[in-house]
């Protein structure tokens, strides 16, 4: 969640307050849903749910870019030549591995003595 001095970064720009605000046009649908929001005390104000609104996107935003930053770092692996491929052999392999270590697991978490 977006500290206090974000949110209030958003209403200012590289020469101070906006004098006149930004004005957004909401759907009849979506002035619906925010005074719902209002009159169930979900929301004080018309701008929190705008505020939250941008708060979601730039949330959103940021997984993005995350997801993007590890489809680059997994490409250069692939580069390096340090990928492995993926055949059904391979899938079949790696599942024998896991059910192996699972029953290991289970095994030895039944020999170990409960208090």
């Amino acid at each position: 969640m977006p500290s206090l001095e974000a949110l209030e970064a958003l209403d200012t720009c590289a020469s101070g307050s906006y004098a006149n605000g930004m004005e957004v046009q909401l759907t009849p649908d979506q002035k619906a849903f925010v005074r719902q929001a209002i009159d169930s005390g979900r929301l004080r104000r018309e701008e929190d749910a705008v505020k939250e609104a941008l708060s979601l996107w730039e949330e959103r935003e940021r997984g993005r870019a995350e997801i993007l930053a590890a489809i680059d770092e997994a490409e250069a692996s692939l580069v390096r030549g340090e990928g492995h491929a993926i055949t059904q052999e391979s899938m079949r392999e790696l599942a024998q591995q896991v059910t192996e270590r699972g029953r290991a697991r289970l095994a030895a978490e039944q020999q170990t003595p409960r208090r």
